[in-house]
């Protein structure tokens, strides 16, 4: 009884705690306050929060500024505690997720971006595959450059065998992160980037092209400026062994273009990173050349080097229609501090990583909330105006990081590697405390929890409709278009909820067009001006800009050629591209057995129509549970007397769309088995299906729950329980069922208690054709910034 009171007591207390915040009026929405719940305040052994936002806040700003010790011991920490406080609290600046979570507690990792080498030795691949492991279980994404590997079927010297190749190796690195999860907030994602000059970069750039291999990596081809002008020319260029040095064969440039840009049309993969332009911004020269960035391509690191990131809300940055650009220099000049000050406080999962990144002092400071700027300042997204606004304003930032990280090594001194270092010009040398100071990096949780746009990135959508109790249906707006809506006096429900199945104002009536012009969306804006915008803010970027390229469904390959040239062109140092709908398009995999004519068809007069047989009041079967990207699948499958008649599915507790359309598909089967048509024939057409969201790997892989209806069918049919009409035996371990307690209900009553028990809300999918629901809670996905990201919940997946 007395630990049942104590629960009791705890959750009280921090719901008075909540109830304090909100009095004193810290801006966090009832959205940011369940991320911050669900992933980033403590939790006791129950998975209860034992801290508030309030606390967390505190916890994270006293453990980075207590650094300052180190420096000097007199420092002043409780008034910089409160300094760092209060720039998070009103949401000026937030560092990277792994920041907030483990600050001053046992974890203590505070890095978000990682590099670990990749050499051509067993020893360096699974040394580097057990730093992996440490890595992502204290919430880091690793970057791998596989480029050193000797080819597929080169000779190993100390075996007298043949290599399998880098790809076979990165199958290795992807089954480890497979079986990881980061310590139970974020799941492991990696980088793998092979250069375009290997022998097996054909075999790379179609790895995962199958839609299963692979599926825990994004991968990207370091492209040389030699290659391009091949490219461009359409002459051929040099495949190198690595291991030897030696010239081993010869490709048209061109045709491995064309083959990566219509791979990256078909699922966004692979990217590309454009290696020499990188290069050539390299800090540290000296050290060694960068090879390999982290999983979202922003952040250009050295092996076994690390960089803690942090992002500044640019919607805090404008007061009456200006930007307030002495505000923001002081903001930046924290942040630097702030961010330098995570170098000495984390507790790095590997000693080499300690090493090299207090060797360098790498930050990465960029922004969140440009997108709610410029419609603060009332300019267009893609205009020459949002452009120049876009370059004007990280130019400032980039100047002011740079005066802070001189302050800071007048106190402190200078990154340890500075001599030989790009900065490093004798006597007359200008010294800094860091050898970079500015990335653009995915901002996809923390601007949740800041109320913002993310990144760089334009609006996803204007508005979106969530279901909530009894089938209601409710817009849930931007609140910048709320609150313009309401001010100009055009503001409705109806209007909302339009605009909420469109996912975009252009083509709404009643909307005025100068709000159209300042409210667009991601698929509103061409890629031109995608592409225009990245380059703005890579001219003043110490490292590299994340930022998705959103193309309509209806792109061609060549719109997607174009815009890499663009990016090429423009300086960009990197792009990754996104046509809509094209990872979650159906993608079937047709060997040349399933391309045969089938002996049996049914063949009928025009006239004819063919009946599904009644089902009876008893049948038999079984259920069994299917692990997929969206959760746990049910899938039950019963016969009557004549065989296989009927399946039903259900996804776990979900509600909303996931379920409607299991229940559609368990429809449509069961019509189609007593109607006679094959059992082999539908799960060959359920196999293959892909969504956004696959799980596991290999032959366990689940690609979507249409695939994972397949699996089952297949199973029984395999067991010898199915024929050409859907009889077969019974089902082993079955039980019998009536209508009236089957897992699921019958066909005829399913509609009548389908989504009866919704436990968590979910978004309507919208015309622009957007990703699908939140495996985690129901709310719809967005694609942006080469992750799938829940602005509902914070659940990524990159």
């Amino acid at each position: 009884m007395g630990s049942v009171s104590t629960v009791s007591q705890v959750e009280e207390g921090n719901e008075m705690k909540l109830e304090k915040e909100e009095k004193k009026g810290l801006p966090l929405t009832d959205n940011a306050i369940k991320v911050l719940e669900r992933r980033y305040l403590k939790k006791d052994a129950n998975a209860r929060p034992t801290e508030s936002p309030e606390d967390m806040f505190r916890r994270v700003a006293r453990t980075i500024a207590e650094a300052d010790i180190k420096h000097n011991p007199e420092a002043d920490i409780q008034g910089l505690t409160d300094e760092f406080y209060t720039m998070m609290t009103n949401l000026e600046f937030l560092p990277n997720s792994p920041t907030l979570m483990n600050a001053g507690r046992e974890l203590g990792q505070l890095s978000a971006c990682f590099v670990l080498p990749i050499e051509d030795s067993m020893d360096s691949i699974f040394e580097s595959l057990k730093d992996t492991a440490l890595i992502h279980k204290s919430g880091g994404g690793t970057g791998f450059d596989f480029s050193d590997l000797r080819a597929k079927n080169s000779m190993v010297a100390s075996t007298k065998g043949v290599s399998s190749g880098p790809v076979s190796f990165m199958k290795v690195f992807d089954a480890a992160t497979e079986a990881i999860k980061q310590g139970g907030t974020r799941r492991g994602a990696n980088m793998g980037i092979l250069r375009v000059d290997h022998p097996d970069i054909m075999e790379f750039i179609t790895c995962k092209e199958d839609h299963v291999t692979l599926t825990n990596f994004n991968i990207s081809v370091a492209l040389t400026d030699e290659f391009m002008v091949a490219a461009e020319k359409d002459t051929y260029y040099d495949l190198m062994d690595p291991h030897s040095g030696n010239k081993v064969n010869r490709l048209k440039a061109k045709e491995v273009f064309d083959k990566i840009v219509k791979l990256a049309w078909t699922n966004g993969d692979p990217g590309l990173i454009f290696i020499d332009r990188i290069n050539a911004s390299n800090p540290t020269p000296q050290i060694g050349p960068l090879a390999s960035t982290n999983p979202c391509g922003e952040q250009p690191l050295l092996p076994y080097e690390s960089c803690n990131l942090g992002s500044i809300n640019l919607s805090r940055m404008v007061e009456d229609g200006q930007i307030n650009f002495e505000k923001l220099g002081q903001t930046v000049k924290k942040g630097v501090h702030f961010l330098d000050n995570v170098i000495e406080a984390n507790r790095y999962p590997i000693d080499k990583i300690a090493k090299m990144t207090r060797a360098n002092r790498k930050i990465g400071l960029g922004v969140m909330g440009f997108a709610d700027m410029l419609i603060l300042l009332g300019i267009p997204y893609n205009s020459e105006e949002g452009v120049a606004t876009g370059a004007k304003v990280m130019a400032f930032i980039d100047e002011k990081s740079k005066e802070a990280s001189y302050e800071l090594a007048e106190e402190r001194g200078a990154f340890p590697n500075f001599k030989g270092s790009t900065f490093d010009k004798g006597k007359s040398s200008v010294k800094f405390r860091n050898a970079t100071t500015t990335t653009i990096a995915p901002t996809g949780t923390i601007s949740i929890i800041a109320s913002c746009s993310s990144g760089v990135e334009p609006l996803f959508a204007i508005s979106y409709v969530r279901n909530v109790m009894d089938n209601d249906k409710l817009p849930e707006v931007n609140p910048l278009f709320e609150e313009t809506a309401k001010r100009e006096g055009f503001y409705s429900i109806e209007l909302m909820k339009e605009i909420a199945e469109k996912g975009s104002v252009q083509h709404v009536a009643g909307v005025p067009e100068h709000i159209k012009k300042a409210f667009v969306t991601a698929h509103d804006i061409s890629p031109e001006w995608h592409i225009k915008m990245q380059a703005a803010f890579q001219k003043s970027t110490d490292n590299a800009v994340s930022k998705t390229i959103n193309f309509h469904s209806d792109a061609t390959i060549a719109h997607v050629e174009s815009a890499y040239m663009l990016a090429y062109t423009n300086g960009c140092k990197g792009i990754t591209i996104y046509r809509d709908g094209s990872r979650d398009m159906q993608v079937l995999s047709v060997n040349t057995e399933a391309k045969k004519v089938e002996k049996h068809k049914v063949h009928l007069h025009p006239d004819e129509n063919v009946a599904p047989r009644q089902r009876p009041a008893v049948t038999i079967g079984r259920t069994e549970k299917v692990v997929t990207g969206c959760g746990n699948l049910y899938v039950t499958v019963n016969e009557d007397e004549e065989g296989l008649c009927e399946m039903f599915t259900r996804m776990g507790k979900s509600g909303g769309c996931i379920n409607s359309y299991s229940e559609a598909l368990g429809r449509l089967v069961s019509l189609s088995l007593r109607a006679g048509v094959k059992t082999t024939s539908i799960a060959e057409q359920m196999r293959g299906v892909r969504c956004p969201i696959p799980s596991g790997i290999g032959k366990n892989a689940v690609l979507s729950c249409p695939d994972a209806v397949g699996q089952v069918l297949g199973k029984y049919i395999k067991n010898g329980n199915g024929n050409g009409n859907g009889k077969g035996k019974t089902l082993e371990n079955s039980s019998s069922t009536s209508s009236e307690n089957l897992p699921f209900m019958a066909m005829e009553s399913a509609s009548q208690t389908a989504g009866a028990s919704v436990e968590i809300d979910y978004v309507d999918s919208i015309e622009m054709g957007v990703c699908p629901e939140c495996p985690e809670c129901g709310h719809m996905v967005e694609f942006v910034e080469g992750c799938l990201t829940c602005r509902g919940c914070g659940y990524s997946k990159c």
